[in-house]
């Protein structure tokens, strides 16, 4: 397993240093292009390359004109499988912590929660790897009260950091006839209003965490971005009157998260988080 890890790990880093290589192959493409389009000679510098480069544009495409980077390559094979999720906590949870991640257990299908216990980071990540989970969900919390979590997509991430705000669980509802039974069918996503790159680089890590449902499913998790804050709802709904009528009902749990921090791997950025250890 270990050298499997160091194998994919040098087959990754190749293909980052290649990122620059394409880059600037791109570029001089381009500005072959555009002086053919215009009419305008070749540039000096490219003309030694120009036959080589030309040949290459007749057979590109519109997928393959822009050259792929490793953020492309971090979900490359994520639609292959379902994916596998483990969620922890920091150390010493409190009872509240505990249950927001029980509920967060059934939210994100294919979960398995663990008690955190003295292991640190890496050893989970270690064990995540080998026993082929594709990411790791960390909860923490500030006297009692869940205040962050942390996505971290294997094997080489990205790592997502998310304050957590407004927590409101399923345990804290006293009317639980209102709310009913949460369902454990694969949710519908709807994600809303993450249209920037960032916003599409969020939107992605929080995809990639569930898997593809049924079409006639009746479960909706909502991720709604306003004012950089992602609004998390999770419904459920029915269609008593007929087709064109639909009640929709609210199952919790409900918070909003602010995303302040995206960086590549896993091991140090978990790591680097005091809380968390």
């Amino acid at each position: 397993m270990l050298r499997r890890n160091v194998r994919l790990r040098r087959e990754y880093l190749y293909r980052k240093s290649l990122e620059g290589k394409e880059r600037i192959r791109y570029e001089n493409k381009r500005k072959i292009a555009e002086a053919l389009q215009e009419g305008k000679p070749i540039p000096t510098e490219l003309r030694n390359v120009e036959a080589e480069l030309r040949a290459e544009i007749d057979l590109e495409d519109d997928k393959t004109a822009v050259p792929r980077s490793y953020i492309d390559d971090e979900y490359a094979t994520a639609t292959e499988k379902d994916p596998k999720i483990l969620l922890t906590t920091s150390r010493d949870p409190s009872a509240p912590l505990v249950q927001f991640v029980k509920e967060l257990k059934i939210v994100f299908p294919n979960a398995e929660r663990i008690n955190r216990g003295g292991q640190v980071i890496s050893e989970i990540i270690e064990s995540c790897r080998s026993h082929d989970f594709t990411d790791v969900i960390l909860v923490h919390e500030h006297r009692g009260v869940p205040d962050g979590m942390i996505i971290s997509h294997l094997p080489f991430g990205p790592t997502a950091y998310f304050g957590l705000l407004n927590v409101v669980t399923r345990h804290d509802i006293k009317d639980k006839k209102a709310i009913g039974t949460m369902s454990e069918a694969y949710p519908h996503l709807i994600l809303d209003n993450f249209n920037t790159k960032l916003g599409e680089r969020t939107a992605n890590i929080l995809k990639h965490l569930f898997p593809v449902p049924k079409p006639d499913t009746k479960r909706i998790l909502t991720f709604a971005n306003q004012s950089d804050y992602i609004s998390f709802r999770h419904h459920v709904y029915e269609k008593r009157g007929g087709p064109k009528s639909v009640e929709l009902r609210e199952i919790g749990p409900r918070f909003e998260m602010r995303l302040y921090q995206v960086t590549l791997g896993y091991r140090n950025q978990l790591g680097s988080c005091g809380s968390c250890l």
